[in-house]
């Protein structure tokens, strides 16, 4: 079961981050939790689709593309892909397509929008390296919790 983002705020003050509002859910799952991985990459897609070809043990893939609105970096194949190796999620700032899709696809996922247009393939990118966007720090084994109100991110899993 997945504590509500709120309950966690309020009980557990000086423990949690809360990330900036301004992303969207578009997985069928609108809560998920569970370790952070992580991906840092601009465009380029390849080691999103690296990481998710792994068992995702329950973890929450969070990809920093930059905020980049010029392409998209997760689309259906790639959320299929990610809940069938059982990721709980993926957060990506920036843009996924297909969301329709996305949105029958059993896994949750967040994004700043959408955009039809596919990432390039280079290999480019870098993973499990800490991050920082939308006023908060993602570090790899830390973990985050989404839900219809927004993101947290915590040290250690809270009850």
């Amino acid at each position: 079961m997945i504590l509500a983002t709120a309950d966690l705020s309020d009980q557990h003050p000086d423990d949690t981050t809360l990330v900036a509002p301004g992303f969207r859910n578009y997985g069928q799952l609108p809560a998920f939790a569970g370790p952070i991985a992580t991906v840092r990459c601009f465009e380029d897609n390849s080691k999103v689709r690296e990481a998710l070809e792994e068992d995702g043990r329950g973890r929450v893939l969070v990809v920093d593309g930059g905020g980049s609105m010029r392409c998209a970096l997760l689309g259906d194949m790639l959320a299929a892909l990610a809940a069938k190796n059982g990721w709980a999620g993926v957060v990506v700032n920036g843009c996924i397509r297909d969301s329709a899709a996305i949105g029958e696809t059993a896994i949750g996922v967040k994004a700043l929008d959408t955009h039809p247009r596919k990432s390039v393939k280079r290999g480019a990118g870098e993973r499990e390296v800490t991050l920082r966007f939308a006023d908060a720090e993602f570090v790899p084994g830390h973990w985050l919790c989404s839900d219809a109100d927004g993101i947290l991110l915590c040290p250690r899993a809270l009850a």
